[in-house]
């Protein structure tokens, strides 16, 4: 959870909505030369929107791609239908771990702890399990799912209007340890989590673009080093607040193909591109922090 930033790629397709086997090489080579060796698909893959009768086809595109040293971790859910379906594929396969999408639907918290634990029973796949909402699932179940081999750990994104603030946070350090527990927001949340919270690293859509300077911030954050932290964010903050403005999801799958990294295609309904009038500063954006990537590996750390 901490040797490296936890990547959230987004998913290229080819125009008919199969899954491009160059494009997404491209995009995984640039991040493992930048550094990165953790690929989370989850939400800027759109998992919410696959097909489950693709599911082992895209892994095996995916697994293909990745280098001997990188983590590859598929998202599940977030349904109940579609975690007894991606049990089933899950089984058959050697991957270490696998994230819990967050459902927003009917549910209890209760619920979500019974379908957790059926899972990672049927599976045999512990669970990353992604927390955006206040009590979407107890510090106290978490705490017990984690002693019982269900939980490996937490991907932490609920919003509050003071980062510092976080009694929910408080509570799941305290049930499974710090070092268990990652930021889920990007570049910028990750340093009140890291410094201030201690958490073990973060996730990342921007990491997508600039891997190198994405690592760097992060190793200057495990450090404690927020004045270095501080400058290496920076160039992140044109492109998150775009994200944050509009959607991150969307943003990011065009941010990544006008930076040049990997022409992404398409993306799965129910989700469609950003609007016309976003894609000039999405472009911008997107070029200036590649440039910035591009120099920094000029540069030795």
């Amino acid at each position: 959870m901490a040797r490296s930033v936890l990547a959230v790629p987004p998913l290229a397709l080819t125009p008919d909505l199969e899954i491009n086997r160059a494009a997404n090489a491209a995009q995984i080579r640039h991040l493992e030369a930048g550094g990165v060796t953790t690929l989370l698909y989850g939400g800027n893959a759109n998992v919410h929107n696959w097909q489950v009768s693709k599911f082992d086809e895209w892994l095996d595109v995916l697994e293909e791609s990745a280098g001997a040293d990188s983590w590859l971790i598929p998202s599940v859910g977030p349904d109940w239908g579609k975690l007894l379906d991606m049990a089933a594929v899950l089984k058959h396969r050697k991957l270490p771990v696998a994230m819990a999408l967050p459902l927003i639907a009917p549910q209890t918290p209760e619920g979500v702890v019974r379908g957790l634990e059926e899972f990672s029973g049927r599976s045999g796949v512990p669970l990353i399990v992604y927390i955006k909402t206040d009590g979407y699932v107890p510090a106290k179940a978490i705490a017990r799912l984690h002693e019982e081999g269900v939980v490996f750990g937490i991907k932490y994104a609920v919003p509050r209007k003071d980062p510092l603030v976080d009694p929910y946070l408080d509570e799941l350090i305290a049930a499974i340890g710090r070092e268990k527990i990652v930021s889920g927001f990007g570049e910028p949340p990750a340093l009140p989590h890291l410094l201030d919270f201690g958490l073990a690293g973060f996730t990342a859509g921007c990491v997508c673009i600039a891997p190198t300077l994405s690592m760097r911030y992060l190793k200057a954050l495990q450090a404690g080093d927020r004045a270095g932290a501080q400058k290496l964010l920076q160039p992140f903050l044109r492109l998150e607040a775009l994200r944050e403005r509009s959607s991150a999801i969307r943003v990011l799958h065009q941010a990544v193909t006008y930076s040049g990294v990997a022409d992404l295609g398409p993306m799965l309904p129910l989700l469609s591109p950003p609007a016309a009038g976003e894609h000039e500063d999405i472009r911008a954006a997107a070029r200036e922090l590649h440039a910035a990537e591009m120099a920094a590996r000029s540069v030795p750390a």
